[in-house]
Protein backbone atom coordinates (compact mmCIF):
# COMPACT_ATOMS: atom_id res chain seq x y z
CA UNK A 1 0.00 0.00 0.00
CA UNK A 2 1.44 3.52 -0.99
CA UNK A 3 1.33 6.78 2.06
CA UNK A 4 -1.99 7.71 -0.27
CA UNK A 5 -3.66 4.02 0.93
CA UNK A 6 -3.06 4.48 4.38
CA UNK A 7 -3.97 8.28 4.97
CA UNK A 8 -7.62 6.84 3.11
CA UNK A 9 -7.71 4.02 5.77
CA UNK A 10 -6.61 6.22 8.43
CA UNK A 11 -9.28 8.75 7.64
CA UNK A 12 -12.10 5.98 7.33
CA UNK A 13 -11.48 5.14 11.12
CA UNK A 14 -11.20 8.52 12.44
CA UNK A 15 -14.68 8.60 10.50
CA UNK A 16 -16.00 5.70 11.95
CA UNK A 17 -14.38 7.12 16.10
CA UNK A 18 -16.35 10.29 15.01
CA UNK A 19 -19.92 8.24 14.42
CA UNK A 20 -19.30 6.63 17.79
CA UNK A 21 -18.40 10.08 19.75
CA UNK A 22 -21.60 11.83 18.06
CA UNK A 23 -24.50 9.11 19.48
CA UNK A 24 -22.26 8.61 22.69
CA UNK A 25 -23.48 12.70 23.05
CA UNK A 26 -26.87 11.71 21.97
CA UNK A 27 -27.32 8.73 24.04
CA UNK A 28 -30.24 9.43 27.01
CA UNK A 29 -30.59 6.35 28.43
CA UNK A 30 -30.48 2.67 28.24
CA UNK A 31 -33.04 2.58 25.22
CA UNK A 32 -31.07 4.57 23.54
CA UNK A 33 -27.84 2.88 23.73
CA UNK A 34 -29.63 -0.62 23.79
CA UNK A 35 -32.14 -0.66 20.91
CA UNK A 36 -31.49 2.44 19.01
CA UNK A 37 -34.61 4.42 21.25
CA UNK A 38 -36.89 1.92 18.90
CA UNK A 39 -37.20 4.16 16.22
CA UNK A 40 -34.86 3.43 13.27
CA UNK A 41 -36.10 2.55 9.78
CA UNK A 42 -35.72 -0.50 7.72
CA UNK A 43 -33.30 0.12 5.49
CA UNK A 44 -30.96 1.23 7.86
CA UNK A 45 -31.76 -1.87 9.88
CA UNK A 46 -32.02 -4.21 7.13
CA UNK A 47 -28.12 -3.36 5.93
CA UNK A 48 -27.20 -3.43 9.82
CA UNK A 49 -28.48 -7.24 9.37
CA UNK A 50 -26.24 -8.48 6.44
CA UNK A 51 -23.74 -6.51 7.52
CA UNK A 52 -23.53 -8.28 10.83
CA UNK A 53 -24.70 -11.40 9.81
CA UNK A 54 -22.15 -11.68 6.59
CA UNK A 55 -19.65 -9.27 7.85
CA UNK A 56 -15.73 -9.35 7.14
CA UNK A 57 -15.87 -12.82 8.68
CA UNK A 58 -17.95 -14.70 6.44
CA UNK A 59 -16.13 -12.49 3.64
CA UNK A 60 -13.13 -13.83 4.38
CA UNK A 61 -14.34 -17.14 5.04
CA UNK A 62 -16.31 -17.01 1.70
CA UNK A 63 -13.46 -16.37 -0.07
CA UNK A 64 -11.97 -18.86 1.37
CA UNK A 65 -14.62 -21.45 0.55
CA UNK A 66 -14.56 -19.55 -3.45
CA UNK A 67 -10.80 -20.78 -3.20
CA UNK A 68 -10.90 -24.30 -2.50
CA UNK A 69 -14.62 -25.17 -3.60
CA UNK A 70 -15.48 -22.16 -6.47
CA UNK A 71 -19.55 -21.17 -6.69
CA UNK A 72 -21.02 -24.15 -4.60
CA UNK A 73 -19.45 -22.20 -1.81
CA UNK A 74 -21.98 -19.80 -2.42
CA UNK A 75 -24.94 -21.98 -0.24
CA UNK A 76 -23.32 -21.11 2.84
CA UNK A 77 -25.41 -17.45 2.66
CA UNK A 78 -28.29 -19.99 1.44
CA UNK A 79 -29.15 -20.26 4.67
CA UNK A 80 -28.98 -17.12 5.47
CA UNK A 81 -31.86 -16.23 3.08
CA UNK A 82 -33.55 -19.11 4.45
CA UNK A 83 -33.44 -17.79 8.04
CA UNK A 84 -34.34 -14.27 7.32
CA UNK A 85 -37.35 -15.28 5.72
CA UNK A 86 -38.52 -17.54 7.81
CA UNK A 87 -37.59 -15.32 10.94
CA UNK A 88 -39.99 -12.11 8.60
CA UNK A 89 -42.72 -14.77 8.62
CA UNK A 90 -43.17 -16.36 10.98
CA UNK A 91 -41.17 -15.04 14.34
CA UNK A 92 -41.35 -11.05 14.08
CA UNK A 93 -45.34 -11.20 13.95
CA UNK A 94 -45.20 -12.79 16.89
CA UNK A 95 -41.89 -10.83 18.93
CA UNK A 96 -43.58 -7.46 17.46
CA UNK A 97 -46.49 -7.72 19.73
CA UNK A 98 -44.79 -8.59 22.68
CA UNK A 99 -42.44 -5.73 22.58
CA UNK A 100 -45.36 -3.24 21.73
CA UNK A 101 -46.82 -4.47 25.32
CA UNK A 102 -43.57 -5.15 27.46
CA UNK A 103 -40.72 -2.99 25.97
CA UNK A 104 -38.05 -5.43 25.89
CA UNK A 105 -34.36 -4.90 25.51
CA UNK A 106 -32.52 -8.55 24.88
CA UNK A 107 -33.58 -12.27 23.51
CA UNK A 108 -33.06 -13.36 27.05
CA UNK A 109 -36.48 -11.15 27.91
CA UNK A 110 -38.39 -12.79 25.84
CA UNK A 111 -37.40 -15.99 26.94
CA UNK A 112 -38.23 -14.56 30.94
CA UNK A 113 -41.28 -13.62 29.81
CA UNK A 114 -42.44 -17.18 28.28
CA UNK A 115 -40.54 -19.67 30.83
CA UNK A 116 -39.05 -17.20 34.06
CA UNK A 117 -35.84 -15.78 35.10
CA UNK A 118 -33.60 -19.31 35.43
CA UNK A 119 -34.09 -20.15 31.83
CA UNK A 120 -33.30 -16.10 31.01
CA UNK A 121 -30.27 -16.36 32.69
CA UNK A 122 -29.14 -19.46 31.42
CA UNK A 123 -29.95 -18.24 27.86
CA UNK A 124 -27.62 -14.43 28.71
CA UNK A 125 -25.09 -16.62 29.85
CA UNK A 126 -24.39 -19.28 26.65
CA UNK A 127 -25.44 -16.16 24.46
CA UNK A 128 -22.67 -13.95 26.06
CA UNK A 129 -20.13 -16.32 25.57
CA UNK A 130 -21.24 -17.45 22.18
CA UNK A 131 -21.10 -13.79 20.85
CA UNK A 132 -17.79 -13.12 22.64
CA UNK A 133 -16.38 -16.47 19.96
CA UNK A 134 -18.11 -14.64 17.34
CA UNK A 135 -16.70 -11.43 18.11
CA UNK A 136 -13.24 -13.14 18.53
CA UNK A 137 -14.12 -13.91 14.81
CA UNK A 138 -13.91 -10.73 13.35
CA UNK A 139 -11.31 -9.80 14.85
CA UNK A 140 -9.19 -12.56 13.86
CA UNK A 141 -10.72 -11.73 9.86
CA UNK A 142 -9.40 -8.35 10.03
CA UNK A 143 -5.86 -9.13 11.42
CA UNK A 144 -5.81 -11.38 8.90
CA UNK A 145 -6.57 -8.89 6.45
CA UNK A 146 -4.24 -6.42 8.01
CA UNK A 147 -1.44 -8.30 8.52
CA UNK A 148 -1.14 -8.32 4.36
CA UNK A 149 -2.54 -4.80 3.77
CA UNK A 150 -1.96 -2.21 6.60
CA UNK A 151 0.70 -3.84 9.07
CA UNK A 152 2.98 -5.77 6.81
CA UNK A 153 5.66 -4.74 10.14
CA UNK A 154 5.06 -5.09 13.72
CA UNK A 155 6.88 -3.37 16.80
CA UNK A 156 7.14 -4.74 19.72
CA UNK A 157 8.44 -8.16 18.97
CA UNK A 158 5.20 -9.34 17.89
CA UNK A 159 3.96 -11.00 14.37
CA UNK A 160 2.01 -8.50 11.74
CA UNK A 161 -1.11 -10.96 12.43
CA UNK A 162 -0.98 -10.34 16.25
CA UNK A 163 -0.20 -6.91 16.34
CA UNK A 164 -3.27 -6.05 13.79
CA UNK A 165 -5.19 -7.99 16.02
CA UNK A 166 -4.49 -5.63 18.57
CA UNK A 167 -5.04 -1.92 16.87
CA UNK A 168 -8.58 -3.61 14.88
CA UNK A 169 -9.91 -5.01 18.46
CA UNK A 170 -8.79 -1.72 19.80
CA UNK A 171 -10.87 0.82 17.29
CA UNK A 172 -13.73 -1.47 17.37
CA UNK A 173 -14.06 -1.61 20.84
CA UNK A 174 -13.93 1.90 21.48
CA UNK A 175 -16.44 3.05 19.20
CA UNK A 176 -19.42 0.52 20.20
CA UNK A 177 -18.41 1.01 23.74
CA UNK A 178 -18.97 5.09 23.40
CA UNK A 179 -21.64 5.38 20.93
CA UNK A 180 -24.20 2.15 21.57
CA UNK A 181 -26.68 0.70 19.22
CA UNK A 182 -27.30 3.29 17.23
CA UNK A 183 -23.51 4.07 16.08
CA UNK A 184 -23.47 0.30 15.56
CA UNK A 185 -26.39 0.58 12.73
CA UNK A 186 -25.43 3.50 11.47
CA UNK A 187 -21.91 2.92 10.52
CA UNK A 188 -22.91 -0.80 9.27
CA UNK A 189 -25.38 0.84 6.93
CA UNK A 190 -22.31 3.16 5.64
CA UNK A 191 -19.56 0.47 5.91
CA UNK A 192 -22.18 -1.54 3.99
CA UNK A 193 -22.35 0.87 1.21
CA UNK A 194 -18.55 1.25 1.21
CA UNK A 195 -17.99 -2.75 0.75
CA UNK A 196 -20.88 -3.38 -1.80
CA UNK A 197 -19.42 -0.26 -3.37
CA UNK A 198 -16.04 -1.28 -3.53
CA UNK A 199 -16.73 -5.24 -4.71
CA UNK A 200 -19.27 -3.97 -7.84
CA UNK A 201 -17.40 -1.00 -9.02
CA UNK A 202 -14.01 -1.26 -8.54
CA UNK A 203 -12.41 -4.70 -7.41
CA UNK A 204 -14.53 -7.55 -9.23
CA UNK A 205 -14.10 -5.61 -12.98
CA UNK A 206 -9.92 -4.53 -11.56
CA UNK A 207 -9.31 -8.24 -10.98
CA UNK A 208 -11.04 -9.88 -13.84
CA UNK A 209 -10.77 -8.43 -16.42
CA UNK A 210 -7.57 -5.85 -15.64
CA UNK A 211 -5.47 -9.06 -14.42
CA UNK A 212 -6.85 -12.38 -15.30
CA UNK A 213 -8.22 -11.43 -18.78
CA UNK A 214 -11.50 -11.96 -18.45
CA UNK A 215 -13.98 -15.48 -17.59
CA UNK A 216 -12.43 -17.59 -20.39
CA UNK A 217 -8.91 -17.27 -18.74
CA UNK A 218 -10.65 -17.81 -15.37
CA UNK A 219 -12.52 -21.11 -16.50
CA UNK A 220 -8.47 -22.16 -18.17
CA UNK A 221 -7.42 -21.69 -15.13
CA UNK A 222 -9.72 -23.18 -12.29
CA UNK A 223 -11.15 -27.31 -12.54
CA UNK A 224 -14.16 -27.62 -14.07
CA UNK A 225 -15.74 -28.21 -10.82
CA UNK A 226 -15.70 -24.75 -9.72
CA UNK A 227 -18.31 -23.47 -11.62
CA UNK A 228 -21.02 -25.68 -10.89
CA UNK A 229 -23.22 -25.24 -7.69
CA UNK A 230 -23.73 -28.96 -7.54
CA UNK A 231 -19.88 -28.81 -6.34
CA UNK A 232 -20.37 -29.71 -2.66
CA UNK A 233 -21.30 -32.68 -0.54
CA UNK A 234 -25.06 -33.07 0.90
CA UNK A 235 -23.65 -33.82 4.18
CA UNK A 236 -21.71 -30.22 4.09
CA UNK A 237 -25.03 -28.20 2.96
CA UNK A 238 -26.86 -30.16 6.12
CA UNK A 239 -24.36 -29.04 8.13
CA UNK A 240 -24.51 -25.43 7.01
CA UNK A 241 -28.08 -25.48 6.91
CA UNK A 242 -28.28 -26.65 10.71
CA UNK A 243 -25.71 -24.16 11.99
CA UNK A 244 -27.10 -21.08 10.50
CA UNK A 245 -30.38 -20.92 9.59
CA UNK A 246 -31.41 -21.31 14.10
CA UNK A 247 -29.31 -18.32 14.04
CA UNK A 248 -32.04 -16.33 13.44
CA UNK A 249 -34.35 -17.63 15.47
CA UNK A 250 -31.64 -16.98 18.48
CA UNK A 251 -29.69 -14.73 17.75
CA UNK A 252 -29.50 -11.60 20.41
CA UNK A 253 -28.07 -9.07 17.84
CA UNK A 254 -31.28 -10.06 15.42
CA UNK A 255 -33.92 -8.83 18.79
CA UNK A 256 -31.89 -5.75 19.63
CA UNK A 257 -32.77 -4.82 15.69
CA UNK A 258 -36.37 -6.39 16.04
CA UNK A 259 -36.81 -4.15 18.78
CA UNK A 260 -35.12 -1.16 17.34
CA UNK A 261 -37.39 -1.16 14.27
CA UNK A 262 -40.62 1.36 14.53
CA UNK A 263 -43.14 -1.65 14.24
CA UNK A 264 -44.14 -4.91 12.65
CA UNK A 265 -44.11 -3.73 8.93
CA UNK A 266 -40.87 -2.37 9.50
CA UNK A 267 -38.62 -4.95 11.04
CA UNK A 268 -40.26 -7.77 8.42
CA UNK A 269 -38.82 -5.31 5.77
CA UNK A 270 -35.55 -4.98 7.12
CA UNK A 271 -35.31 -8.56 7.48
CA UNK A 272 -36.63 -9.36 3.79
CA UNK A 273 -33.80 -7.10 2.43
CA UNK A 274 -31.02 -8.72 4.45
CA UNK A 275 -31.61 -12.04 3.06
CA UNK A 276 -31.46 -10.63 -0.53
CA UNK A 277 -28.12 -9.28 0.41
CA UNK A 278 -26.93 -12.31 1.63
CA UNK A 279 -28.23 -14.34 -1.09
CA UNK A 280 -27.47 -14.18 -3.68
CA UNK A 281 -25.52 -10.84 -3.82
CA UNK A 282 -22.70 -11.08 -1.28
CA UNK A 283 -22.42 -15.34 -1.64
CA UNK A 284 -21.44 -15.35 -5.21
CA UNK A 285 -19.82 -11.93 -4.97
CA UNK A 286 -17.31 -13.29 -1.95
CA UNK A 287 -16.62 -16.99 -3.67
CA UNK A 288 -16.04 -15.48 -7.27
CA UNK A 289 -13.25 -12.93 -5.96
CA UNK A 290 -12.20 -16.64 -4.03
CA UNK A 291 -11.53 -18.09 -7.08
CA UNK A 292 -9.70 -15.72 -8.43
CA UNK A 293 -7.41 -15.56 -5.49
CA UNK A 294 -6.79 -19.21 -6.19
CA UNK A 295 -5.78 -18.09 -10.06
CA UNK A 296 -3.30 -15.40 -9.46
CA UNK A 297 -1.79 -17.02 -5.32
CA UNK A 298 -2.51 -20.84 -5.53
CA UNK A 299 0.00 -21.73 -2.87
CA UNK A 300 -1.15 -19.95 -0.34
CA UNK A 301 -3.60 -20.73 2.58
CA UNK A 302 -7.16 -20.52 1.34
CA UNK A 303 -8.12 -17.59 3.56
CA UNK A 304 -5.31 -15.66 2.74
CA UNK A 305 -5.88 -15.49 -0.51
CA UNK A 306 -8.62 -12.66 -0.86
CA UNK A 307 -6.33 -10.28 1.04
CA UNK A 308 -3.26 -10.75 -1.52
CA UNK A 309 -5.58 -10.52 -4.23
CA UNK A 310 -6.46 -6.81 -2.47
CA UNK A 311 -3.51 -5.89 -1.93
CA UNK A 312 -1.53 -7.09 -5.12
CA UNK A 313 -4.08 -5.96 -8.03
CA UNK A 314 -5.48 -2.76 -7.37
CA UNK A 315 -4.19 0.63 -7.82
CA UNK A 316 -3.16 3.27 -5.50
CA UNK A 317 -5.89 4.91 -3.60
CA UNK A 318 -8.47 2.17 -5.09
CA UNK A 319 -6.22 -0.47 -2.40
CA UNK A 320 -6.88 2.14 0.45
CA UNK A 321 -10.93 2.15 -0.45
CA UNK A 322 -11.46 -1.62 -0.89
CA UNK A 323 -9.24 -2.61 2.30
CA UNK A 324 -11.24 0.20 4.30
CA UNK A 325 -14.48 -1.21 2.88
CA UNK A 326 -13.33 -5.28 4.23
CA UNK A 327 -12.54 -3.38 7.99
CA UNK A 328 -16.22 -2.04 7.18
CA UNK A 329 -17.46 -5.10 6.85
CA UNK A 330 -15.59 -7.01 9.93
CA UNK A 331 -15.58 -3.96 12.11
CA UNK A 332 -19.95 -3.44 11.45
CA UNK A 333 -20.09 -7.52 12.86
CA UNK A 334 -18.04 -7.70 15.72
CA UNK A 335 -19.54 -3.81 16.63
CA UNK A 336 -22.68 -5.71 16.55
CA UNK A 337 -21.58 -9.00 19.00
CA UNK A 338 -20.12 -6.76 21.26
CA UNK A 339 -23.47 -4.80 21.66
CA UNK A 340 -25.14 -7.99 22.35
CA UNK A 341 -22.92 -9.38 24.49
CA UNK A 342 -22.70 -6.69 26.60
CA UNK A 343 -26.59 -6.82 27.03
CA UNK A 344 -26.81 -9.77 27.87
CA UNK A 345 -23.96 -9.34 30.54
CA UNK A 346 -25.84 -6.27 32.06
CA UNK A 347 -29.33 -6.39 31.32
CA UNK A 348 -29.79 -9.77 31.82
CA UNK A 349 -27.08 -10.98 33.92
CA UNK A 350 -26.07 -8.01 36.17
CA UNK A 351 -28.90 -5.74 36.74
CA UNK A 352 -31.64 -8.38 37.16
CA UNK A 353 -29.59 -9.81 40.55
CA UNK A 354 -29.59 -6.19 41.73
CA UNK A 355 -32.62 -5.36 44.20
CA UNK A 356 -33.17 -2.06 43.04
CA UNK A 357 -33.01 -0.16 39.53
CA UNK A 358 -30.09 1.48 37.82
CA UNK A 359 -30.24 5.59 37.19
CA UNK A 360 -29.57 5.80 33.59
CA UNK A 361 -26.20 7.14 33.52
CA UNK A 362 -24.96 4.37 35.65
CA UNK A 363 -26.56 1.70 33.50
CA UNK A 364 -25.11 3.46 30.35
CA UNK A 365 -21.83 3.87 32.26
CA UNK A 366 -22.21 -0.09 33.59
CA UNK A 367 -22.70 -0.92 29.70
CA UNK A 368 -19.24 0.79 28.15
CA UNK A 369 -17.41 -1.22 31.29
CA UNK A 370 -18.99 -4.36 29.70
CA UNK A 371 -18.27 -3.67 26.53
CA UNK A 372 -14.87 -2.97 27.29
CA UNK A 373 -14.14 -6.05 29.38
CA UNK A 374 -15.82 -8.66 26.79
CA UNK A 375 -13.60 -6.91 23.68
CA UNK A 376 -10.51 -7.80 25.72
CA UNK A 377 -11.65 -11.27 26.17
CA UNK A 378 -12.45 -12.09 23.09
CA UNK A 379 -9.05 -11.12 22.08
CA UNK A 380 -8.27 -13.55 23.89
CA UNK A 381 -10.46 -15.84 21.90
CA UNK A 382 -9.35 -14.67 18.60
CA UNK A 383 -6.02 -15.73 19.59
CA UNK A 384 -6.71 -19.49 19.79
CA UNK A 385 -8.26 -19.60 16.14
CA UNK A 386 -6.00 -20.15 13.14
CA UNK A 387 -9.18 -19.66 10.64
CA UNK A 388 -12.33 -17.21 10.60
CA UNK A 389 -14.75 -19.65 9.28
CA UNK A 390 -13.98 -22.10 12.19
CA UNK A 391 -14.02 -19.72 14.39
CA UNK A 392 -16.98 -18.76 13.30
CA UNK A 393 -18.84 -21.92 13.29
CA UNK A 394 -17.36 -22.95 16.54
CA UNK A 395 -19.07 -19.95 18.17
CA UNK A 396 -22.01 -20.34 16.09
CA UNK A 397 -23.28 -24.22 16.91
CA UNK A 398 -22.25 -23.40 20.79
CA UNK A 399 -25.27 -21.18 20.82
CA UNK A 400 -27.51 -23.05 18.48
CA UNK A 401 -27.43 -26.09 19.80
CA UNK A 402 -28.58 -25.06 23.46
CA UNK A 403 -31.15 -22.31 22.77
CA UNK A 404 -32.67 -22.98 19.53
CA UNK A 405 -34.91 -26.17 20.51
CA UNK A 406 -36.33 -24.08 23.34
CA UNK A 407 -36.87 -20.89 21.60
CA UNK A 408 -38.56 -22.96 19.13
CA UNK A 409 -40.62 -24.45 21.73
CA UNK A 410 -41.68 -20.78 23.54
CA UNK A 411 -43.15 -20.07 20.09
CA UNK A 412 -45.09 -22.59 18.69
CA UNK A 413 -45.55 -25.90 21.17
CA UNK A 414 -48.25 -24.77 24.04
CA UNK A 415 -47.06 -27.73 26.50
CA UNK A 416 -43.13 -26.21 26.38
CA UNK A 417 -42.22 -25.83 30.32
CA UNK A 418 -39.29 -23.42 32.15
CA UNK A 419 -38.01 -27.07 33.22
CA UNK A 420 -37.81 -28.64 29.47
CA UNK A 421 -36.13 -25.42 28.30
CA UNK A 422 -33.23 -25.20 31.47
CA UNK A 423 -32.33 -28.80 30.74
CA UNK A 424 -32.62 -28.99 27.19
CA UNK A 425 -29.88 -26.12 27.40
CA UNK A 426 -28.05 -27.58 29.29
CA UNK A 427 -27.98 -31.00 27.46
CA UNK A 428 -27.70 -29.77 23.54
CA UNK A 429 -24.75 -27.07 24.46
CA UNK A 430 -22.56 -29.35 26.60
CA UNK A 431 -23.31 -32.36 24.09
CA UNK A 432 -21.57 -29.97 20.78
CA UNK A 433 -19.37 -28.64 23.56
CA UNK A 434 -17.73 -32.10 24.40
CA UNK A 435 -17.78 -33.19 21.05
CA UNK A 436 -16.18 -29.99 19.61
CA UNK A 437 -13.38 -30.27 22.22
CA UNK A 438 -12.72 -33.96 21.34
CA UNK A 439 -13.50 -34.76 25.00
CA UNK A 440 -16.40 -37.00 23.75
CA UNK A 441 -16.85 -38.82 20.82
CA UNK A 442 -19.66 -40.67 18.44
CA UNK A 443 -20.08 -44.23 18.07
CA UNK A 444 -18.55 -45.38 14.32
CA UNK A 445 -22.01 -45.13 12.43
CA UNK A 446 -22.66 -41.89 13.51
CA UNK A 447 -19.15 -40.73 13.39
CA UNK A 448 -18.57 -41.59 9.84
CA UNK A 449 -22.30 -39.48 8.65
CA UNK A 450 -19.80 -36.13 8.31
CA UNK A 451 -22.70 -34.03 10.64
CA UNK A 452 -21.14 -31.32 12.75
CA UNK A 453 -21.60 -31.69 16.47
CA UNK A 454 -24.29 -29.06 16.54
CA UNK A 455 -26.75 -31.54 14.46
CA UNK A 456 -26.15 -33.99 17.17
CA UNK A 457 -26.09 -31.27 20.22
CA UNK A 458 -29.49 -29.85 18.77
CA UNK A 459 -30.98 -33.42 18.39
CA UNK A 460 -29.86 -34.01 22.53
CA UNK A 461 -31.49 -30.82 23.24
CA UNK A 462 -34.43 -31.74 21.35
CA UNK A 463 -35.05 -34.87 23.30
CA UNK A 464 -34.26 -33.74 26.56
CA UNK A 465 -36.50 -30.56 26.24
CA UNK A 466 -39.89 -32.87 25.19
CA UNK A 467 -39.22 -35.27 27.86
CA UNK A 468 -38.63 -32.69 30.60
CA UNK A 469 -41.77 -30.80 29.18
CA UNK A 470 -44.41 -33.81 29.31
CA UNK A 471 -43.28 -34.63 33.26
CA UNK A 472 -43.68 -31.10 34.37
CA UNK A 473 -46.78 -29.15 34.53
CA UNK A 474 -46.04 -25.29 32.68
CA UNK A 475 -45.98 -22.66 34.29
CA UNK A 476 -49.38 -20.83 35.86
CA UNK A 477 -49.91 -17.37 37.65
CA UNK A 478 -48.71 -14.04 36.51
CA UNK A 479 -48.24 -13.22 32.84
CA UNK A 480 -49.51 -15.50 30.43
CA UNK A 481 -47.20 -18.03 29.20
CA UNK A 482 -48.66 -19.30 26.09
CA UNK A 483 -47.81 -16.93 23.23
CA UNK A 484 -48.85 -18.95 20.25
CA UNK A 485 -52.40 -17.56 21.75
CA UNK A 486 -51.63 -14.45 23.75
CA UNK A 487 -50.11 -12.60 21.25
Amino acid sequence: MSPVDYAVFALYLCGVMGIGVYHYRRNRNAEDYYVGGRSIKAHHVGLSIVATDVGGGFSIGLGGLGFTMGLAGSWLLFSGLVGAWLSAVFIIPRIKRLDRKHGMFTYPDFLRFRYGERVALLAAIISAIGYMGFTGAQVLAGAKLASVTVITRAPFGLSPLQFSLYVIALVTILYTAIGGLKAVIYTDTVQWIILLAGLILVTIPVVLWGELGGIASLRENLPPEFFSLGNIAPVTFINWMFTIVPIWLIGMTLYQRMFACRNEQEARRAWFIAGIFEYPVMAFMGVFLGMCARVMFPEVESEMGLPLLITHTLPVIVTGIVVASYFSAIMSTADSCLMAASGNVVNDIIVRRLRHPLADKTMMQLSQTATLVIGLLAIIIASSFEKVLEAILFAYSFMVSGLFVPTLGAYFWKGATAAGAFWGMIAGGTATLLLQLGVAGLPPPLAGLGLEPSVYGIGVSAVVFVTVSIFTRPQVGGQPKDITTHV
